[in-house]
Parts: structure tokens; sequence; C-alpha cells
């Protein structure tokens, strides 16, 4: 009676035999909802139509099963996953390294280069270096941060500045997802 029956039971779902609630509310292979029965009927109604029994809400009392294609509803869920997975926005963070005696060029290029990363979306670490007698000023490259920031608009600011080392760092990240 049960021996062409797919014996495969995953973290989250239980199928056919591994199914272990006395009782199960049934849903039929057209959606239809047959009510409350025994496993062994829910099992025997499956196995008439050549299914599968899947349960697909245990945290019941009474788990909620469906007769239905296990292979053809694995693929589905699995192009549903990947479906979300495409959606989602992966956000990677673009570095800037400026330092205290930046000439005015080159702030303008880094300051082009970072609006193009906020545009797309991306974070921005700016990380500023301190050479030589330069680490006596912090508040030089403090201050180079702020104008830097002052120079981009809608942006807001992730990590404050802090020191690590001989540099100093701060995150920025886009105001607004587009």
């Amino acid at each position: 009676m049960l021996e062409g029956r797919t014996k495969i039971t995953t973290e989250k779902l239980r199928i056919n035999e591994y199914i272990r609630a006395p009782k199960v509310r049934l849903i039929d292979e057209n959606g239809n909802q047959v009510g409350v029965v025994s496993r062994e009927e829910a099992l025997f109604a499956a196995d008439k139509v050549s299914l599968d029994l899947i349960e697909v809400s245990a945290n019941q009392e009474i788990p909620v099963v469906k007769i239905m294609d296990y292979g053809k509803y694995k693929y589905e869920q699995d192009k549903k996953n990947q479906k979300s997975k495409k959606a989602q926005k992966n956000q990677d963070v673009k570095g800037i390294r400026l330092s205290v005696k930046i000439g005015k060029h080159d702030f303008e290029t880094k300051l082009k280069k970072a609006r193009s990363f906020l545009d797309k979306g991306h974070k921005v670490s700016l990380e500023l270096r301190f050479k030589g007698r330069e680490m006596a000023h912090k508040d030089l490259g403090e201050k180079v941060l702020r104008e830097f920031i002052a120079g981009l608009e809608e942006v807001k600011i992730e990590q404050e500045p802090k020191m690590l080392g001989r540099g100093m760092t701060m995150v920025i990240a886009p105001k607004s997802n587009k």
C-alpha cells in the first residue's frame, strides 16, 4: 500500500510517515478542506492519488496537512526563495582616503566619487591618515572630514569620526534609500 512513497523529512517539514500527530486537518489535492481525520486515513487518501502528504502547519494542536507532489512543492519553495534573495539589495561599503593636507582639486575629485557611490546606494567609509607631526593636530583632520560631509548633501552619519591608530575613520550613508 505505501511502497512508492517519498520518505523525506526536512528541518521544517514532515512528510508522509514522518507526520507524528494522531489526528490531522486534511486539505486534498484540489485545495478543498476535508476536515479532521486520523493520520492513517490521510496517508491512505494521499496514496490513493499517488501524491505525498505534507505537513504545512505544525504549530497547532491539530496540524494541517496537504496532499500534493513533494518535488513540485519543493521546486516552488526554492523559486520563491530565489526571488526573495534577488529582491534583497546588498549594500557595499566603499572607501575613500583623505589626508590633512589634501589639495582643493583632489578634495573635489574625491567628493564627486563619494557622491556617485552614495547615489548608487552604497555606504562610504572615509579614512583620514595622519603622517608624522599631523598626529598632534587631530582637530584639523576632523575639520577636513566635516568639510567633506558639508560638500555632500542628503547624507546621514552612521559612525562619528573616531581614531584608529594613525587614522581617523567615519562612515556615512545616503539619507533616502532609492
